[in-house]
């Protein structure tokens, strides 16, 4: 479930949370277990807050886009219970609710210490500047990064920078190359709370994490995600290795430079990768190798 709101707040939090549902709520069902517990948990609440106006947001009939739950209600689900002595979580939090988020983290057991910033671009990069807000137009939003008891971050997050630039998708939809951040950073087992789609090696709870349940969140024109022209490389040890996802979207764009008339060579000096690691990408991406020196035009004897 989402976590992004449609109207920006002005009010404190105990006002919000007298807001009554416009449509009746439902109990969340209880969280899945596994033995020793999950090391991992990302969450994206559906937040309830209301705009100056005093309407719900976004549970406005205009707007119908998904149920909501108090901070109180999100608080008391037992996060705690279900999660290893020593686990991370990944909390999704509007930019308005930033304290909210902190008391959410806490009552589930978690103490902050960091946060991953998700920045909306355009195809060709820049700011998709179509977010809300009452005081700024929000092209960004957050994820609060938790730990329970004591577990550094997994040896790849040594190189794992605190941002995701990806395009928009659908409302509230977050991007899925969160998952390869996060398989990155932390360990197994994963549970994804608030789910809308369901992920390979991860378990899923929500009310819309099941395949024959269609999300409410409407897919607009121009949020379709989609690749950004301008493609950031990720720093990367000699020996380490990729996530599949992220893998397979830097093989791609390899492939379409090579074929454009690149060299092995100028994928390298571009990515700072080895020869070896640029070829195996290549391969990846099923690209048709050319000889050593020879372009695209060149006739092959």
């Amino acid at each position: 479930m989402p976590a992004e709101a449609a109207l920006a707040i002005d009010s404190p939090i105990d006002e919000l949370e007298r807001v009554a549902p416009l449509r009746a709520g439902q109990a969340p069902p209880p969280l899945p277990t596994v033995d020793g517990g999950f090391q991992t948990v990302l969450a994206d609440p559906p937040w309830r807050f209301a705009n100056r106006t005093g309407k719900v947001a976004p549970e406005h009939r205009r707007l119908d886009r998904y149920s909501t739950l108090t901070v109180e209600e999100v608080c008391q689900i037992g996060v705690r219970d279900v999660t290893a002595k020593n686990a991370h979580l990944y909390l999704w939090v509007p930019n308005a609710l930033l304290p909210e988020g902190i008391k959410v983290m806490e009552a589930w057991g978690f103490r902050y210490v960091s946060n991953v910033v998700w920045a909306k671009r355009r195809k060709d990069g820049g700011p998709d500047g179509r977010g809300v807000g009452f005081y700024f137009r929000n092209v960004t939003e957050l994820i609060l990064f938790g730990v329970k008891g004591s577990m550094r971050t997994l040896p790849p997050a040594r190189s794992q920078v605190n941002m995701l630039e990806t395009r928009k998708r659908e409302h509230s939809r977050k991007p899925d190359e969160q998952y390869d951040l996060i398989e990155r950073c932390s360990p197994g087992p994963y549970l994804e709370m608030f789910a809308r789609y369901p992920q390979d090696g991860w378990v899923s709870w929500g009310d819309e994490s099941s395949d024959d349940v269609e999300p409410r969140g409407r897919n607009h024109r121009g949020y379709g995600g989609g690749e950004i022209e301008s493609v950031s490389f990720p720093v990367l040890e000699s020996h380490e290795r990729m996530p599949s996802t992220t893998e397979r979207r830097i093989a791609k764009v390899l492939r379409e430079q090579y074929e454009a008339g690149a060299s092995v060579r100028d994928l390298v000096q571009e990515t700072e990768y080895t020869i070896t690691r640029v070829r195996r990408l290549l391969e990846i991406a099923g690209a048709e190798m050319r000889g050593r020196g020879r372009k695209p035009t060149d006739p092959v004897s």
